[in-house]
């Protein structure tokens, strides 16, 4: 609607209307848990939690909305069929910018639980936001380094402890848990420096997702794998407010995951590591040929 505006102009609006919507909605979200906090009857917790979550929807819906006003973005989306609200899911995309969270949400929000995914323990401090992670019970975990791993191999343990107990919460409320299988955002020097097999995509890690599993096996039974492509190849936020990127397609898939991989422990279970890893690898190549069939034909050369 408003896209007939400068892109400086468009992007500074779309920008303070992100930072007003965010402020608009926090307000209640934090009285709500300040009640949640003080009422310690678990059926009023419960009925919290639900109005947290119903805040936080309102608020991506306001979100959502505020791209359609400043933004003239084509969106291509297919495969939302047959979801479910009272379903738990795994979610997995690639991961390009962090862009993808605001595409993941726009597509997904009430169409599947709420989406919740796994934060670095530091990004608490982070203004306003990291209260209102904390208050909608997003699981925040520590990152640790390979070499770090190496000298303190009891971390890992901890790692899972901690990722059991996060998803001991989701039991009785059905949720949606986003995992970059990536690790990190897609990069050409990282993509070259792992030697990836595919075109388009780093190599995958398995860990997390398993981990998912081994805590929750009565519980998540679905993988909605989604593929996010930027046919104009900018999807920075900066490019976002300012109108740069035209179109988005989204493609998600509903995978049954297979009996076998439900309640496994992946630390001691070498059959069961191979398993996972086999199954999705196979994911990712045919994520990867999807991509390379999504991506304009001058992309697909410079891949």
């Amino acid at each position: 609607m408003l896209a007939f505006l400068p892109a400086p102009v468009r992007a500074a609006l779309a920008f303070l209307l992100f930072i007003l919507n965010t402020l608009f909605w926090c307000t209640p979200l934090y009285l709500v848990l300040l009640v949640k906090l003080i009422v310690p009857s678990r059926g009023w917790r419960e009925f919290h939690a639900r109005l947290l979550v119903s805040i936080a929807e309102s608020w991506i819906g306001c979100n959502n909305a505020i791209m359609g006003l400043t933004q003239r973005i084509e969106w291509d989306v297919q495969g939302l069929d047959g979801l479910r609200r009272d379903d738990w899911y795994l979610v997995s995309s690639n991961h390009q910018s962090w862009v993808d969270i605001v595409v993941l949400q726009r597509v997904l929000n009430r169409r599947v639980p709420f989406l919740k995914f796994f934060i670095k323990q530091p990004l608490i401090w982070v203004p306003v936001l990291g209260g209102a992670w904390w208050a909608l019970d997003f699981p925040f975990m520590q990152r640790h380094s390979a070499a770090y791993l190496a000298q303190h191999p009891e971390a890992r343990e901890q790692d899972w402890e901690t990722t059991r107990q996060r998803c001991e919460r989701f039991r009785n409320t059905p949720i949606s848990i986003l995992n970059f299988l990536e690790g990190t955002r897609f990069r050409p020097d990282k993509h070259a420096r792992q030697q990836s097999p595919y075109r388009h995509l780093l190599r995958p890690k398995s860990g997390g997702l398993a981990f998912v599993l081994e805590a929750l096996p009565d519980r998540v039974r679905h993988l909605l794998d989604v593929t996010i492509v930027y046919p104009d190849g900018r999807c920075t936020f900066q490019d976002l407010f300012g109108g740069h990127i035209r179109r988005v397609i989204v493609r998600v898939r509903q995978l049954t995951i297979p009996p076998e991989l439900l309640g496994r422990d992946y630390r001691h279970d070498a059959e069961f590591r191979a398993a996972i890893q086999h199954w999705i690898g196979q994911i990712w190549t045919q994520k990867d040929a999807l991509i390379d069939q999504l991506l304009p034909p001058a992309d697909r050369t410079a891949a």
